[in-house]
């Protein structure tokens, strides 16, 4: 199967809320990634939020992750949508603003 992935995918787990932008009730989780890319990660959840649920994100970036993210401490207020899930969690593609130059590579 040919790679579909335009970054490289950082295999990583990092803190971070994430806030459903719903309508009605307020859904905030603390969790982590399973691995990030310039583009989006995959969260590792158990709880279901329909494709296309808007999300903010609020990274926390320790200090011993990936040279790659040395100069980023965190990422507050990213966005993104649910573009796919797994008995596992879900992929969160960031909207093009909060992609992470860093990752992209040259």
């Amino acid at each position: 199967m040919k790679e579909r992935r335009q970054y490289e995918r950082f295999i990583l787990p990092l803190p971070v809320r994430l806030e459903a932008i719903t309508p009605g009730r307020k859904r905030v989780l603390d969790i982590e990634t399973r691995d990030i890319s310039a583009s989006g990660t995959f969260i590792n959840t158990l709880t279901s939020f329909p494709e296309g649920t808007r999300f903010i994100l609020d990274f926390t970036i320790p200090s011993n992750s990936i040279e790659e993210l040395k100069a980023v401490k965190h990422l507050k207020g990213c966005t993104g949508r649910r573009v796919r899930s797994t008995l596992k969690g879900m992929a969160i593609q960031f909207d093009r603003e909060c992609q992470i130059e860093s990752l992209k590579g040259s």
